[in-house]
Formats: C-alpha cells, structure tokens, sequence
C-alpha cells in the first residue's frame, strides 16, 4: 500500500494574514498522528495570501484514520482557520501513490 497526499489550497484575508500565521504556527506544533509523515503549509510565489497545507501519510489506512483523532484545541484551531478564509476559495486534492 502506498502513501497518501492530501492538500488543501485557499485565499486568506489579507487583513486576516498576520491572525493566520499565528493560528498555523500553533496548528504546526499540535497536529500529529500514527503514519503522518509531514505536514507543511506553503505560501504560493507569486501570490499573496494563498496558502496550501500538504499532509503526507504513510498509507491509505492512516490518512483514512487521521478524522477520528480527538483534539479539542485543534478543533478550536480549525474552526478559527473557517473564519479566515475567503468564500470558495478552498480546493482540496488527494493524491495515492502508484505502487509498482
């Protein structure tokens, strides 16, 4: 079974931005699990304000096991990040890796 990439893309207000990068800067220190690999966020070049968090999980089965991880705080951290973010502006993407 191979790994699994899972991103979300979205717009911040940019009023929002400073707000943001402290909610993901405590976000970063908190989120883990059995068979995360990574998780990075990433501000695209030549856009401001337009983010992407990438998750790399070892394997189908953990990234299909990551939603039932109990966190109240991250709970609270993600409904925070709701807030900040444009309307329609969130595009997700998984991606399996191609065992041969």
């Amino acid at each position: 079974m191979g790994k699994v990439i899972f991103s979300i893309q979205y717009d911040v207000f940019p009023a929002k931005r400073n707000d943001y990068l402290n909610l993901i800067r405590e976000l970063k220190t908190l989120i883990s699990a059995e068979g995360l690999e990574s998780y990075s966020v990433y501000e695209k070049k030549n856009k401001a304000n337009s983010f992407e968090e990438v998750y790399i999980f070892s394997s189908e089965e953990s990234y299909e096991s990551f939603d039932d991880i109990q966190n109240e705080r991250i709970d609270i951290l993600m409904s925070k990040l709701s807030d900040l973010i444009t309307e329609n502006s969130q595009k997700y993407t998984t991606l399996h890796e191609v065992v041969v």
